[in-house]
C-alpha cells in the first residue's frame, strides 16, 4: 500500500500535468462511469493530499476521492491516449497528459462535507504541516505498542508498515514500547526521523531510509530493499544479528532485538 509520501508526491505531478484546464474523465471499466460524467469536461482546480488519500477538485465543488489501498497503482500516458488496457477505474485525460487509475479501494465523487468527514478521522499528516505537540498528544496516554500507534491513521496520518520499520529501527526503539511509556525526548526523536524520512520518500518518489554513504551510490538509484536498514532484511546492517519478524499491529514488522532495546 503507497504510503503518505506517495500520495503527496503523486499530488504534485497530477497537479502540475493535468490542473488548470478541463478533463476529459471516462471510466472503460465501467464501474466509475456514472460519477465521471459529474466531472468530466470540467476544469481541474487543484490536487490535494492527506494521508493516504487524494482529492482532485474540480470547479463547481465536486471533489474525486481517490484511496489506493494495497492494489491501486496510477500509469501515464500521453495525450491523445491509446486505447485502455486492463480494468481501468478512472481516465482523466488532459491537453497533454493522460492519467489512468486501476484497482484503487475508494475512487468517487464527493463533496466538500464528505471530504471534511474523511479528514476529521485522520490524524495529523507530517507532510501537511502537522506539528509535533498534535501527535504528541495523540501517543502519550495510549496504552498500545509504539508499532501499533504508527499505524493507527486516526493518531498520524500518512505512516505505513515501511516508514513504521525504517523509523523504529533508526531511532532503535522498539514496537513494543507503549506509547505512555514514551517521554517528550524519545517522542521528539521519534517525530523528528518521521517527518525527516518522509520529506526524503517525497523527495524521491519513494521510501528511502538508508544515506548515500551508507549506500555507496547516490540514492536517486536505489532501488529494492537496498534503499531500507531494516524492512525485508534477515540480518542487522549494524551488529548482524537475526531480524525479528513479528506481527505488531495486525502487520509484521521487521526489527532487531539487540539493536533496539529502548
Amino acid at each position: 500500500m503507497p504510503e503518505g509520501h506517495k500520495t503527496h508526491y503523486l499530488a504534485k505531478v497530477h497537479h502540475d500535468c493535468l490542473s488548470g484546464g478541463p478533463l476529459k474523465v471516462t471510466s472503460p471499466q465501467g464501474r466509475f462511469r456514472s460519477d465521471a460524467r459529474k466531472v468530466s469536461n470540467r476544469v481541474l482546480d487543484q490536487v490535494e493530499a492527506y494521508g493516504k488519500h487524494l482529492f482532485y477538485h474540480f470547479e463547481g465543488d465536486r471533489i474525486v476521492h481517490v484511496h489506493l489501498g494495497r492494489y491501486g497503482s496510477f500509469n501515464s500516458l500521453p495525450s491523445p491516449p491509446p486505447s485502455p488496457i486492463g480494468q481501468v477505474r478512472m481516465r482523466l485525460q488532459g491537453e497533454r497528459e493522460t492519467i489512468d487509475l486501476r484497482g484503487p479501494t475508494a475512487c468517487r465523487v464527493i463533496g466538500p462535507d464528505e471530504k471534511q468527514a474523511i479528514l476529521d478521522r485522520l490524524g495529523p499528516d507530517p507532510l501537511s504541516g502537522a506539528r509535533q505537540a498534535e501527535v504528541w498528544s495523540e501517543i502519550q496516554d495510549r496504552r498500545k505498542p509504539i508499532g501499533t500507534l504508527l499505524l493507527d491513521q486516526s493518531v498520524i496520518a500518512g505512516v505505513g508498515n515501511i516508514f513504521r520499520a525504517e523509523i523504529l529501527f533508526e531511532i532503535g526503539m522498539s514496537p513494543h514500547r507503549l506509547g505512555s511509556e514514551l517521554d517528550r525526548k524519545a517522542f521528539g526523536e521519534l517525530w523528528r526521523s518521521t517527518v525527516a524520512m518522509m520529506k526524503k520518500g517525497l523527495k524521491y518518489g519513494k521510501i528511502i531510509s538508508v544515506t548515500a554513504k551508507e549506500a555507496g551510490q547516490p540514492l536517486s538509484q536505489l532501488e529494492g530493499n537496498d534503499r531500507f536498514r531494516v524492512y525485508g532484511h534477515k540480518m542487522c546492517s549494524r551488529c548482524d544479528s537475526p531480524i525479528s519478524t513479528p506481527d505488531v499491529g495486525s502487520r509484521r514488522i521487521y526489527y532487531c532485538e539487540r539493536c533496539q532495546t529502548r
